[in-house]
């Protein structure tokens, strides 16, 4: 049940923060392998993101690839979550005290951040292809021409195989691995530090609030250029065979982007980025600690 918990409480979040994640996405792939003043700016920050997407593409356009979304939310934030909260409960990742260890925390989160990635790969990759997508006149990026998650994977399987569904899945370990550690480790710290406090005693809401902001501080600003390698590997154009075009693997993006885009490029989005995992955080893992203690209170363990 704590995977279903888990998985519900992304889904809650990701429906909100989507609009920001096609925004990220778009100003990631926006000067792909291009020196700064040799491409078009059709995103200059995530205001002008906005405006150029409702303009060309329409309203709706904010919420292109929710449906692959929700799924990504749901299996992967269903599985990191649901071995974190398992491990939690086993004792695992405290001390006896009750206290946790940093150690076994950073463990766990990355364990669960990594395998719930890799479970949601296929649809992860369909999702930045669709949320890729756009008119001509504000395109970045390689447009995969999609029409919706059934079909791209459809799609995908037929001429790519299994293979292809995962491709680019090895690209998104480092990025699950840092992301789930900084988000988990520095929420369940900063909740055990103002449970310190009388404020918060007998507060559950208020305490995963504030932690959950701290949590996604600290998810934004580790997590942006792992992200940034991510998208570039998911979305590439392959050949024949299925093999990347811009890049053969994940050493060779880091390389490219550095001697063509600069050190700077690798946080590329970092805005939308932390508007988008700061109330997705925080929507995720209040969802989360309050859907537990509704849980708790139907069903006492």
């Amino acid at each position: 049940m704590d995977f279903v918990i888990a998985g519900v409480a992304a889904v809650g979040a990701g429906f909100f923060s989507n609009p920001l994640e096609v925004l990220k996405t778009r100003m990631q792939l926006q000067g792909e392998l291009r020196a700064k003043g040799q491409y078009a700016v059709h995103y200059r920050n995530i205001f002008h993101a906005t405006y150029s997407i409702v303009k060309h593409d329409g309203v709706l356009s904010l919420q292109k690839g929710l449906s692959p979304a929700l799924w990504v939310q749901f299996i992967m934030n269903g599985v990191r979550l649901g071995i974190y909260q398992s491990l939690e409960d086993g004792g695992y990742v405290l001390d006896k005290e009750g206290n946790t260890v940093f150690y076994k925390s950073v463990l766990a989160g990355g364990v669960g951040g990594v395998a719930g990635q890799l479970a949601c790969s296929p649809v992860f990759l369909v999702k930045t292809h669709l949320q890729t997508q756009s008119s001509e006149a504000i395109a970045v990026g390689h447009q995969h021409q999609h029409r919706n998650m059934w079909q791209a994977m459809a799609l995908i399987y037929r001429e790519q195989g299994i293979k292809g569904l995962f491709r680019g899945a090895g690209g998104s370990v480092p990025r699950a691995f840092v992301g789930s550690v900084s988000q988990l480790t520095s929420f369940k710290y900063s909740k055990e530090f103002l449970n310190q406090y009388e404020f918060f005693s007998g507060k559950p809401l208020l305490t995963s609030l504030c932690g959950s902001m701290v949590g996604g501080v600290a998810i934004s600003v580790m997590m942006t250029p792992f992200d940034l390698i991510m998208t570039r590997l998911y979305n590439q154009p392959v050949d024949a065979n299925g093999k990347g075009i811009l890049y053969g693997n994940y050493l060779d993006c880091v390389v490219k982007i550095f001697k063509s885009e600069g050190l700077s490029a690798f946080y590329k989005g970092v805005g939308p980025m932390y508007l988008r995992l700061g109330p997705h955080t925080v929507l995720c893992l209040v969802f989360w600690d309050e859907l537990k203690l509704l849980y708790d209170k139907i069903l006492p363990k």
